[in-house]
């Protein structure tokens, strides 16, 4: 059996168009192919740009009901998938805009003390820290070097990072010109590395 061809940016172009055109005729099957082919990606985007205290397959969800709802305004003129990701961040900042209007007891702030999910990583019996808790504090230093960017960059970071999202596609995502993309890029690596300077010498 010959190997399978990769799948060519216009086809999956061609694709997403003809889902989201049947999805303007109501047809459910089609929004599920979306789903099943996006939700994963779309998730993993918003637990990127949210950190703790989000539940990002809760946000992902409402993703697809808007795409759902705003099925008519959508027009082929980028991938599907830039698309989505803008719906995302703004529902990211909705998200986070109530959060700090209506602030609540975290669910880390009960565990902070007193309670063994608590404690973190068990350390080596040697004293020595193994190279999965390494990992992890790096991942942690990591998200919290994300998190603490401004939006954009961090929006900016991610979108190119993680999903390869074009200069132009997070300009349109963000709202701004390429060069400020490219601009927002430059000082979020920079920031990055400095903050994460400990751990990458």
């Amino acid at each position: 059996m010959p190997p399978s061809q990769p799948v060519s940016e216009g086809d999956l172009q061609s694709r997403d168009t003809a889902w989201m055109r049947r999805v303007q005729q109501g047809d459910t099957e089609a929004l599920r192919s979306i789903i099943e082919e996006y939700q994963g990606r779309v998730a993993a985007n918003i637990a990127r740009m949210t950190g703790a205290g989000i539940d990002p397959e809760e946000l992902a969800h409402e993703v697809f009901v808007r795409v759902w709802k705003s099925a008519h305004r959508y027009e082929p003129t980028a991938r599907l998938s830039t698309w989505l990701f803008a719906i995302a961040r703004n529902l990211v900042l909705n998200e986070i805009r109530y959060k700090t209007r209506h602030p609540a007891f975290s669910r880390d702030a009960l565990l902070e003390e007193g309670h063994p999910e608590a404690e973190g990583p068990a350390a080596n019996t040697n004293g020595q820290p193994d190279a999965a808790l390494l990992e992890a504090e790096l991942q942690e230093a990591i998200d919290r070097a994300l998190q603490a960017l401004p939006e954009k960059q961090r929006t900016a970071i991610l979108l190119r990072r993680y999903e390869d999202v074009s200069y132009e596609e997070i300009a349109a995502i963000l709202e701004v010109s390429v060069s400020s993309v490219k601009s927002l890029l430059f000082r979020a690596r920079a920031t990055l590395r400095e903050a994460l300077s400990e751990h990458l010498a």
